[in-house]
């Protein structure tokens, strides 16, 4: 068995349950190789069927009183264990590489997930009322027998929660996870009908039949435009058996896919990061789903971050409250201070000038400091991010350009140019700082790669991206690596004032019986004394060169 891990040991399992090939994380027996012959992997395995797996539901007030008082999961500091040999999160049910990894169109930012037009033109049916969440709505059938859950926006706010919707919906799209397709549409009440044998829950757990004034009630609640119409967001039922959220700790315990604690996989800690950028304050178990898709001829469960809405500076119902995003909704030390003070105990948060605009809410950008960003509620997954996993998602955030961040919040359909440009305007300023704060806290180097003639090149992605100057100079390392016993013998040193070098001809040719080669990439930087903490890299000789199938950034 492999698991994905720090320094990707692997252990044989005699009893290995599953069968399963991941990654390598276990503690590996002094025998075994460190790098297989298909590392790195560039997809997470999941080979067992899953079509066993039972819904669950997961209380939201339980599961949000353990977040806010209790400390979840495996409180241990280490690496992510999903990564894989090259620290890099291989594409799964959970994740899928996109911005960064590879060059993204406008056009394809701004379609995100969806894959046709939105509901068919003609009449909605509506086939069961809303069962959870505060904004009005209801899930109805359209002209061609597709299921949507229809949500309006908030009188007093039209457009803010529909365009915050769909802009996240894009944004964490291309950052990589499993997103529902949305789609902004037009509809009168008109336009829907009541379908059979719908019923409504009462408060007191009775149901009755759904009526018509069940209905106009549900379109008194909502944003109405001049002309009598309602903007509404629909999004597209999941295909596939859902079967609840997922927990930001812990695992799906009858899913034999999902071994590793969900505290430690990296694109949940990002979250903190990409959460920060965003201002997704609602992260919760009740705002993701999991799903039993079929794929390769066997059922696995696919994770969606199944609502990413309330974003940017509103909520469903209006502007998100003043502290949303610099306190929990249970501080304790905060609450004590401000009685001893009686009140006069102000947070920074509380002297920032809001531009506050209708459709966008309280977002700002001068003042952000994503350090000190927090969602509503503690997370175990948020909680266990290190630098390198904060490292690690500031690379992507810094992907996105100017122009695609206007083509991404162009798609929320603001028909204010003001609501638009401020939106981008801010997300491009909390993208900077993110990149000033992360890109130079551990040492940046990236990319590296190494030419069948010895040149060595690699990327300061710190320097790249414009948010710290180059580094007076460059030491490199070369070690022949024995893959078998993981010992190094050292060959050589040399320095160099860029991002390129090259090799004592005595590293090109004494390596190890197998052909492999460790490159230690540190760097001179008196602004930045973490830089001289090496990122080691182990290359494989190929036929037609070296091939980078190691990269350790943090023991």
């Amino acid at each position: 068995m492999r698991w994905f891990g720090p320094r990707s040991n692997r252990l044989a399992a005699a009893a290995c349950a599953f069968g399963l090939w991941l990654g390598g994380w276990v503690l590996a027996s002094a025998a075994a190789p460190k790098f297989y012959p298909d590392d790195p992997l560039q997809r997470e395995p999941e080979t067992q069927d899953a079509s066993k797996v039972a819904e669950w539901d997961i209380l939201l007030t339980y599961d949000l009183l353990q977040n806010l008082l209790t400390t979840r999961g495996d409180t241990r500091d280490q690496r992510a264990r999903n990564v894989n040999t090259i620290d890099e999160v291989p594409d799964s049910n959970w994740f899928t590489n996109r911005v960064l990894a590879r060059p993204m169109s406008t056009a394809e930012l701004m379609r995100g997930p969806q894959t046709g037009n939105g509901p068919a033109a003609g009449v909605l049916t509506l086939i069961r009322p809303k069962s959870a969440g505060v904004t009005p709505g209801f899930v109805a059938r359209d002209a061609g027998g597709v299921t949507w859950f229809i949500q309006f926006d908030a009188p007093g706010h039209d457009e803010a929660a529909s365009a915050a919707s769909m802009v996240a919906n894009k944004i964490f799209y291309a950052l990589g996870y499993w997103q529902t397709e949305n789609y902004l549409a037009e509809i009168r009440p008109g336009d829907v009908r009541i379908g059979d044998n719908v019923m409504l829950k009462l408060p007191d757990g009775r149901r009755r039949p759904f009526r018509r004034a069940d209905l106009d009630e549900i379109f008194t609640r909502s944003a109405r435009r001049p002309d009598g119409a309602y903007r509404m967001l629909a999004s597209r039922a999941l295909s596939g058996r859902p079967i609840g959220g997922f927990r930001y700790d812990g695992t799906r315990p009858d899913d034999p896919n999902d071994i590793v604690p969900h505290e430690h996989r990296r694109e949940l800690r990002a979250l903190h990061v990409f959460g920060a950028w965003t201002n997704l304050v609602d992260m919760k178990a009740g705002n993701t789903l999991d799903v039993v898709v079929e794929e390769g001829g066997k059922s696995v469960v696919r994770h969606y971050l199944q609502d990413v809405g309330s974003t940017f500076g509103t909520g469903a119902l209006g502007p998100h409250a003043y502290e949303e995003g610099y306190e929990h909704l249970l501080e304790p030390d905060t609450i004590r201070k401000r009685l001893l003070t009686l009140g006069f105990f102000l947070r920074p948060w509380q002297r920032i000038p809001y531009d506050e605009h209708p459709a966008i809410g309280r977002f700002e950008g001068d003042r952000f400091d994503p350090r000190e960003w927090k969602p509503r509620a503690p997370t175990a997954a948020l909680a266990r991010a290190r630098a390198d996993d904060h490292f690690w998602a500031a690379r992507r955030v810094m992907a996105f350009s100017d122009e695609m961040i206007r083509a991404m919040v162009k798609t929320g359909g603001y028909t204010d140019p003001d609501a638009e440009r401020l939106l981008a305007d801010v997300l491009i300023k909390r993208r900077d700082r993110i990149g000033r704060t992360y890109l130079p806290a551990i040492n940046p180097v990236v990319d590296p790669a190494l030419a069948a003639d010895g040149t060595l090149k690699f990327t300061n992605a710190a320097v790249e991206a414009g948010v710290a100057p180059a580094p007076r100079e460059y030491r490199i390392g070369w070690f022949a690596f024995n893959n078998a016993t993981n010992e190094s013998r050292a060959i050589g040193e040399t320095t160099s004032g860029s991002t390129s070098a090259t090799a004592p001809r005595s590293a090109i040719e004494d390596t190890s019986a197998d052909g492999l080669l460790r490159v230690d990439i540190d760097s001179v930087a008196a602004d930045y004394p973490s830089w001289a903490e090496p990122v080691h890299a182990y290359f494989r000789r190929g036929d037609v060169g070296w091939k980078l199938v190691g990269l350790e950034r943090m023991d």
